[in-house]
């Protein structure tokens, strides 16, 4: 028996195995074959769940969103859910892509499946098509298709402002993982006024390259439970492997491994960057946009010109670099305005011991210490247990990290921060990239610049985490008579 990849999704929300479940993608199906081609079993599967109906005869999904790794044949689902579309449902189709080579293929795509089923092309000059024909305008990055009968597609690249004014029955988003939130804003009103809208999402996890972010989100949305009228299919590994030769997982992850795609082809890609392999070959999902970067007109927004007015505790963080050369401390403390101020204290080299930070323990106000770095925290830890300080440092597990960054990043861009314009500290936060931590999509900062230290940064989130998370004291009341 010929081996072949997983046909079944490695998660989905749609119960299509669950009675009743009804679908028109049968027609679809039917209407593909009719070209003397074939889908695969997944193929069909996916077809199935994107056309599934509810009760009023309406699609149940409104958004479809399809994830699985690149050459399995993503395109063959779109063309047939297309094909359908224009011929057995009528409907006026967009189809949009990041890159125009992409769309103009889904619409070669498209063309040769017309063809293929018998359908003969048409002049625009003719004034009434006969049936079965149908007219393309093959203009590169403008195509279109019309069918005798009324149904049509056009093929674009997306544009923050393309699409607007325009209406559709179905919207396609290819290559969704550099789908934006300023393209969505221009696209998503396109299908309101249809009577039976849907929008369909396919593409891969998001690279280190890509720049899209709904697809993240919408993604988000289905794991909490939060997407009505959304289904979701993906091919995908929960966490990173180091072994991305093991053909086992390979076959898991990809649906047409064994038909179209081939192991002699994934041996090939075995040469590149592992956490790349994980991405584009097994579907692993990281759960941040890793082409951001905090820039420097970020950083520059958030910078205040006036002398802080600070408010209760102050807050420190205590970071090891990662090399174990430096350790860097800095401190946090809210504002009166509720803002939250941030400021590095200081990097030293290890030779210079750790006594240098006691006299910020001694300091009354502190009411938290965090200390971060493999090797080296526990033994500040006991340094502060045998000097007698009454302040117990936090000794964060790797999950607080992952939350720390999260809470900053998220903070940094609402603004709720601030600081003075320290030069060192921007230095280091101007000139960083994210890096993968943990094994459930977590992201920490690794510096772009070989001599800023990254550690200056992670101490000033440590501190920014513990002043964020700590409940304001409220001074006992004593009554007297």
């Amino acid at each position: 028996m010929k081996k072949e990849g997983s046909q079944e999704p490695s998660f989905t929300n749609v119960e299509y195995k669950k009675k009743p479940f009804k679908t028109i993608g049968k027609e679809a199906i039917e209407l593909y074959k009719s070209t003397t081609q074939k889908l695969l079993k997944w193929q069909e599967i996916q077809i199935n769940c994107i056309m599934a109906t509810n009760p009023d005869g309406l699609w149940k999904h409104m958004v479809y969103g399809l994830c699985v790794s690149r050459r399995n044949g993503k395109g063959e689902i779109l063309a047939a859910r297309e094909f359908d579309g224009i011929i057995n449902l009528n409907e006026k189709i967009c189809h949009t892509a990041h890159r125009t080579t992409t769309s103009h293929d889904a619409f070669t795509r498209l063309y040769t499946l017309l063809k293929k089923a018998g359908y003969e092309e048409h002049s625009r000059k003719q004034k009434v098509m006969p049936e079965r024909s149908f007219f393309a305008s093959k203009q590169y990055g403008l195509e279109h298709i019309e069918i005798s009968g009324g149904g049509i597609i056009d093929f674009r690249t997306r544009t923050n402002n393309g699409g607007l004014g325009e209406g559709f029955d179905l919207l396609i988003i290819d290559e969704a993982q550099e789908y934006t939130t300023k393209q969505e804003s221009a696209l998503i009103y396109t299908v309101s006024a249809s009577p039976n809208p849907q929008t369909i999402l396919v593409g891969t996890p998001p690279t280190v390259i890509s720049g899209g972010d709904v697809f993240v989100r919408l993604r988000e949305s289905v794991y909490t439970g939060k997407a009505p009228d959304t289904g979701w299919a993906e091919w995908s590994i929960s966490e990173q492997t180091e072994d991305i030769s093991d053909v086992e997982t390979w076959y898991k992850y990809n649906p047409s491994l064994g038909s179209i795609l081939t192991e002699r082809n994934i041996r090939g890609e075995l040469a590149g960057d592992p956490l790349d392999f994980n991405i584009q070959r097994l579907g692993l999902w990281v759960s941040y946009n890793q082409k951001s970067a905090i820039s420097e007109t970020d950083w520059t927004e958030i910078q205040t010109t006036a002398k802080p007015k600070l408010k209760g505790d102050l807050f420190l963080g205590v970071k090891y670099g990662r090399d174990g050369a430096n350790v860097a401390m800095s401190i946090a403390c809210k504002t009166e305005d509720g803002h939250i101020f941030v400021e590095t204290i200081d990097c030293v080299s290890v030779r210079a011991g750790n006594k240098w930070m006691f006299d910020y323990f001694k300091n009354p106000k502190v009411k938290k210490v965090a200390i971060d770095g493999a090797g080296s925290q526990q033994i500040l830890a006991d340094q502060m247990k045998d000097a007698g300080f009454k302040l117990k440092p936090i000794l964060p597990a790797v999950r607080e990290i992952v939350l720390a960054n999260s809470m900053f990043e998220q903070d940094l861009y609402a603004k709720k921060i601030t600081h003075s314009g320290q030069e060192s500290l921007k230095q280091v936060v101007t000139n960083c990239e994210k890096r993968p931590i943990g094994s459930n999509g977590g992201f920490g900062y690794k510096s772009l610049v070989e001599t800023y230290e990254i550690a200056i940064m992670d101490s000033m989130i440590l501190a920014y985490w513990l002043c964020v998370t700590a409940k304001d004291t409220v001074p006992k009341q004593s009554i007297s008579y």
